[in-house]
């Protein structure tokens, strides 16, 4: 395994393919040829990156849910109620966490249980055990763009199955399914891995058939600086890029200020571009995706439909092309379909409100927008230099310096030096910028930040902030105040 930043001939990708496709029985039901004439077939209203495409010429914010159950039928119940129930124009099938760590014995038993018990037992729809014919099922009875979520560090054999059985896009990325979800799996194989998934769309492309590919935004979920999350979906978005991926979905996570939650959207959406078209991936369409917050939820229901309306109405005035909706019972474990249906109704109305109105570039955003972007641009610039030139690389030494490196991560390979905490305003600063590149105005820049909330509470600039930021908005804030 040499790690590189650079297209895989169809010999490299078919090597290592007919290895992948034996991890599980199902993988020999794989046809590539039969796949590409089934996507052929497949209608525009159903096809993701066709979807994406209408919505973003149209500036309208598409919704989509997380959901996934054990057995197809119950599946596809799901899948429809949110549809018809919560009117959600985009549907996940949420991958369950056996399949997520290729334990496809444990998926299988999960999947008997389930069928004994009369009920779901995984948490998660286990798509490499039903294989093709049982998640083509799925998606024949199921009028709407379908898309894979997991976190699986290698989804080299669930991708497989999956697009072959006609999902038409495709989450995850090398960096953003190891670092927030694993311990110890190396950056080295997580990225050669996912270059295997790419370069698969990136054929699937040659033939004529767009799969859409959407690197998982917000990280850890947990006070991510935009720059840091950016940096990551950026590099994602370029190694997609390279393998022949021509429709990406770069996404963020809310930290909860509007106007640093504003800019975020518009940073991210011009720094790819940017840097897509510096590193010659002219022919890349690229879309948005804004999470709902990711971080602890409230468990009295009404506060937790706040914390889902606010995320609903930045949403929408960031003009992001797709928002991931959250649900009431948030706080609480797996949703019932019907708080899953509650959560996309109350976006979808804050969305029809606010869809006529724009939000005016004012001279706080712009400041804002150009602080993600020097932020973003110290980072990017730098993994570039560490990898000599290439992304690939330099992210695995970028993350071994601290050059990259993301707060409350699992991760070995993450250093967890930089401690995030908010400003007086709420917006995600650094309360420790770790081994961060910034240059010394930004650096100072987040220290007057710190001070700046510091002097306004009476406490010096602490720790403390830090923990007090993270369970502010489970007991109904947005800054961690002292007592």
């Amino acid at each position: 395994m040499e790690l590189k930043n650079k297209k895989w001939t169809h010999d490299e990708f078919y090597a290592i393919r007919e290895e992948v496709l034996t991890h599980w029985p199902t993988g020999k039901d794989v046809n590539f040829e039969e796949a590409v004439k089934y996507h052929e077939n497949i209608p525009a209203k159903r096809h993701f990156a066709k979807r994406l495409v209408k919505a973003k010429k149209n500036g309208e914010t598409l919704t989509q849910p997380r959901a996934g159950v054990a057995l197809i039928d119950e599946h596809i119940n799901l899948l429809n109620f949110l549809k018809n129930e919560g009117e959600a124009d985009l549907l996940p099938s949420t991958i369950d966490s056996y399949t997520r760590q290729n334990q496809y014995k444990e998926a299988q038993n999960g999947i008997d249980e389930s069928l004994k018990a009369g009920r779901s037992l995984l948490n998660g729809f286990p798509a490499v055990n039903h294989g093709v014919a049982g998640v083509r099922r799925v998606v024949e009875s199921v009028d709407a763009p379908l898309q894979v979520r997991h976190g699986t560090p290698d989804a080299r054999l669930l991708g497989e199955i999956t697009i072959a059985a006609g999902y038409t896009s495709y989450e995850g990325g090398g960096i953003s399914y190891n670092i927030p979800y694993a311990k110890s799996v190396s950056l080295e194989k997580t990225i050669y891995d996912w270059q295997y998934c790419d370069r698969m769309i990136g054929i699937y492309a040659e033939h004529g058939i767009e799969i859409n590919r959407e690197p998982f935004g917000p990280l850890t979920g947990t006070l991510v600086p935009p720059s840091v999350s950016h940096s990551v979906a950026i590099i994602e978005g370029i190694l997609a890029a390279e393998q022949g991926v021509k429709n990406i979905t770069l996404g963020y996570g809310q930290c909860g200020n509007l106007i640093q939650d504003i800019a975020a959207i518009k940073a991210l959406e011009q720094l790819a571009e940017e840097y897509m078209a510096k590193h010659g991936y002219n022919d890349c369409v690229l879309t948005t995706v804004f999470h709902q917050w990711m971080g602890g939820f409230p468990q009295d229901e009404a506060k937790a439909f706040g914390v889902i309306s606010w995320g609903a109405a930045t949403a929408a005035l960031a003009k992001a092309t797709k928002v991931i909706v959250k649900t009431p019972h948030e706080a609480l474990g797996i949703p019932t379909k019907e708080a899953n249906a509650q959560g996309l109704r109350t976006t979808k109305q804050m969305i029809n409100m606010l869809k006529d109105q724009a939000f005016p570039m004012t001279t706080e955003l712009e400041l804002e927008i150009n602080i993600i972007k020097a932020e973003t641009r110290c980072i990017l610039d730098k993994v570039f230099e560490l990898g000599g030139n290439d992304y690939a690389i330099g992210a695995v030494r970028a993350f071994e310096a601290g050059v990259l490196d993301v707060p409350f991560a699992p991760s070995r390979f993450s250093l967890n030096k930089i401690l995030p905490a908010r400003d007086n305003n709420g917006a995600v600063r650094l309360f420790d910028v770790g081994n961060l590149p910034f240059t010394p105005d930004l650096v100072t820049f987040h220290q007057d930040k710190m001070a700046e909330r510091a002097k306004a509470e009476g406490r010096a600039p602490s720790f403390q902030m830090v923990i007090d930021d993270i369970y502010a908005i489970s007991k109904g804030n947005l800054v961690g105040r002292p007592r």
